[in-house]
């Protein structure tokens, strides 16, 4: 073992540098005596739609329930069937389920993205809407996608969990389809003091249907419209997110440095990092590689120091909550291969350039370059 150390997450230091803002958003939320639904979230709806560029933001607690209620404000439900990737975490799949509707994988790209080519293969007459991940932040082909929906009439439901601040050909992440979906989880970019989420929109319609459903289906007081669930974003952490959305760019900044200099650095073939195009800016919420003896190379870094992740070493449809819907090794070979060579390294905002060079020289020592 050595002494140097490399963290994966950057957490702690985040709020040794933060703290005290952070302790000031605390207190003007107490100090208020007004903690749910209040003026703070508003604030930071608008804040978000007018920064990305729709008309509708909703603040939830997660960026799962954003996927559920997106679908169900689009009327997706049992009996009928989402295309959606096989990489992803599971709430994306967990959300198709939750609503009766059934998952239909379709396989990915070198960019673990979903392939708009196997898109069509697998629509059937049950198909009535896609759900592409845009995995690490690096949004999907939407081109093809969007082309597809519109000649079969289905739906788009981007699971934007982890694309703030990430575009395509200009235009922002969760602005292509009929709604968008992002999670605040703690480990995302623009991440909140806990769980939570958010959901966008230029629709009318399926605005006012989420808005409902997330405060029990209350119009007002007395008024119960529909039966909802609670799912109202936390006023603290909205309020400690519209902070850190004035640090995003920042953060995003620096991501992308370090993602640069990795490529750079590493020059084991061995180790392969999808590249990004020309028209498409990834915020780097993870920095995922996918490498040859993915196992004995972690635990050479772990031994080194250095902390990483697999994300994830399972596909969505091998998983044994999958089970009833039949799939099967082989289904997926892409995603398959993927998830056995898939690992994420350190590249938080906190990172130093040193830091950044020792993982790219244990890396490059373990594949004897």
């Amino acid at each position: 073992m050595t002494d140097f150390k490399v963290s994966f997450i950057d957490l702690q230091q985040r709020y040794q540098e933060e703290k005290e803002e952070l302790l000031a958003c605390i207190d003007r939320v107490l100090a208020s005596g007004h903690l749910v639904m209040t003026p703070e979230l508003n604030a930071f709806e608008d804040h978000v739609a007018e920064r990305i560029g729709v008309k509708h933001c909703i603040g939830l607690n997660s960026g799962t329930d954003a996927l559920m209620m997106g679908l169900m404000a689009l009327g997706i439900g049992k009996g009928d069937e989402v295309i959606t990737s096989p990489i992803s975490f599971v709430a994306s799949t967990g959300a198709i389920v939750h609503i009766g509707a059934a998952p239909v994988y379709a396989d990915v790209g070198d960019d673990q993205n979903i392939d708009p080519a196997e898109i069509e293969k697998k629509i059937t007459p049950a198909t009535k809407a896609i759900l592409p991940v845009h995995w690490t932040g690096r949004i999907s082909d939407m081109d093809p996608i969007l082309d597809i929906a519109k000649r079969h009439d289905l739906v788009i439901v981007e699971d934007s969990a982890q694309s703030m601040g990430a575009f395509y050909k200009g235009k922002h992440g969760g602005t292509f389809g009929n709604v968008g979906c992002f999670s605040t989880h703690p480990l995302k970019n623009l991440n909140a003091i806990g769980d939570g989420g958010f959901m966008v929109t230029d629709d009318d319609v399926v605005n006012r249907k989420v808005r409902l459903y997330r405060n029990h289906g209350l119009e007002d007081r007395d008024t119960c419209i529909l039966y909802g669930v609670n799912s109202r974003l936390d006023v603290l952490n909205a309020e400690v997110l519209m902070f850190r959305l004035g640090k995003l760019n920042g953060v995003i900044e620096a991501r992308r440095k370090n993602a640069n200099l990795y490529r750079d650095l590493i020059r084991a073939k061995q180790m392969f990092i999808p590249p990004c195009k020309e028209y498409e800016e990834n915020p780097f919420v993870m920095f995922l590689t996918q490498c040859d003896d993915r196992d004995r190379l972690q635990a050479h870094l772990t031994d080194k120091g250095i902390q990483s992740l697999v994300y994830y070493g399972t596909p969505l449809h091998l998983h044994p909550a999958a089970k009833k819907f039949g799939f099967k090794r082989g289904d997926f070979p892409v995603a398959e291969r993927q998830a056995d060579r898939v690992l994420a390294l350190p590249h938080h905002q906190y990172l130093t350039e040193e830091q950044i060079g020792y993982v790219a020289d244990q890396v490059n020592g373990f594949y004897g370059v």
